[in-house]
């Protein structure tokens, strides 16, 4: 099936939309706003980024740029840098997905390993134009400064601080080895989207530590965090109704929100997860 850049856009947007839809603690939803953010600064996010994320005139390190810039432009916040560099490899993807017999991961590992110097450059533009929290600086590649390497390469050297930078080294990891598994076992279960994308939220956070937390505050909510996620992935897991759990769910977005503590990173790969899920049904 060949699919065109405005069915590639609404895709993009209904994973956007399962973002905001479904109650994960701690980030913006339509069940509590945080963070200085609004749900229709996420959404007016979503729509204006969709258009150059998936077109297909430009390269990785341009769709990832006019994205950010877009979104910039529309609602003067970083909402969505880390969606825009998760998802912008996924999209590129579907030019190989659709003509060659290979799984969408194969076709995000050759976008990954035909990244730029130029791409890079694009990319570190967009990092300075979103301007988020503790980026930036390094000994060997500074985002302010013309990039010297591709943008896999500058992945390489980011990965070690940040998760989403860690996708790109690993082929998208976590995405395809561990959330999407997560995701659709949810989406089974409950047939519901938005409820199987908080039980791949709460997984991924009872096991890895979310970079957006530790940039701000070093490992001093990691445990905390992590305890608390595995509770919920507990109580998710026995449920045949997870509307339910909506008490629960209060409790930790109110404790998350009050200390400050945003998973955003997290956040961020739920929705390359759902995109990644609503891609493969493609095949």
């Amino acid at each position: 099936m060949i699919i065109s850049p405005e069915q590639l856009g609404e895709l993009y947007r209904q994973a956007c939309e399962v973002d905001v839809q479904a109650f994960k603690p701690g980030n913006v939803s339509v069940y509590a706003d945080g963070h200085e953010m609004t749900v229709a600064d996420f959404r007016i996010s979503a729509d204006v980024s969709a258009e150059p994320l998936c077109n297909p005139d430009y390269c990785l390190g341009e769709k990832i740029y006019y994205a950010v810039k877009a979104t910039r432009e529309a609602v003067g916040c970083n909402t969505n840098l880390g969606i825009i560099l998760l998802c912008a490899p996924l999209i590129q993807a579907i030019n190989y997905y659709q003509q060659d017999d290979i799984t969408l991961r194969q076709s995000v590992t050759k976008v990954l390993c035909e990244t730029t110097v130029n791409d890079a450059d694009w990319v570190f533009k967009a990092i300075t134009l979103a301007s988020p929290g503790g980026l930036g600086k390094s000994d060997q590649q500074d985002v302010n400064q013309p990039a010297s390497v591709t943008l896999l390469e500058a992945m390489k050297i980011a990965s070690l601080k940040d998760r989403i930078a860690l996708q790109y080294v690993t082929d998208y990891q976590d995405v395809f080895n561990f959330t999407v598994l997560r995701y659709n076992a949810g989406f089974n279960r409950w047939g519901d989207r938005n409820w199987a994308a908080v039980l791949a939220y709460a997984d991924l956070l009872s096991h890895f530590p979310d970079s957006h937390i530790e940039r701000k505050y070093g490992h001093q909510y990691s445990e905390r965090v992590a305890t608390k996620m595995a509770q919920l992935s507990e109580e998710l897991y026995k449920t045949d109704n997870p509307e339910q759990i909506k008490p629960l769910l209060f409790c930790l977005d109110q404790e998350f929100k009050l200390y400050g503590i945003n998973p955003g990173t997290s956040a961020d790969m739920i929705v390359a997860t759902v995109l990644t899920a609503f891609l493969e049904d493609l095949h």
